[in-house]
């Protein structure tokens, strides 16, 4: 089934690894087989891995963006799932945490990705800081 990215102008993507951009009008890009896309919204630069849910997207979209490179970065990414599902009691979280572990085994690392996604979403949403996550086990 073909994959169609309506790009904003001047949008950036990447590509199988390749970062490209849209030019100075909206565009549709229609991928035909299967590649590894990611828009620019969801790319995270190491720079900006300052908190734990950080810390376990990134491993994560490495492995998405070269698979080949996801034997070296597996372990960062166990040992960041480990230390974020220990500073949580938020059952919808760690339900959240065991999805996206469950996902980087059966090597569906997009899938894996959207779930790390809703990690660093609900930090961002109870304010957490870098030097740690911790929770009452409240939803939302």
């Amino acid at each position: 089934m073909p994959l169609k990215l309506s790009l904003k102008p001047g949008e950036k993507f990447v590509l199988n690894g390749a970062v490209v951009q849209n030019g100075d009008r909206r565009g549709v890009l229609i991928l035909q087989n299967k590649a590894s896309v990611l828009r620019e919204k969801d790319i995270m630069q190491a720079s900006e891995v300052t908190t734990p849910a950080r810390r376990v997207y990134f491993p994560v979209m490495m492995m998405y963006l070269d698979e080949a490179m996801a034997p070296k970065v597996y372990d960062e990414f166990a040992r960041r799932l480990t230390e974020f599902m220990s500073a949580t009691r938020n059952p919808e979280v760690l339900s959240d945490c065991v999805a996206a572990s469950r996902h980087v085994m059966a090597r569906e690392y997009y899938k894996a990705l959207m779930v790390a996604r809703k990690l660093v979403d609900y930090e961002e949403k109870v304010g957490h800081v870098a030097s740690g996550v911790q929770d009452s086990g409240n939803p939302g």
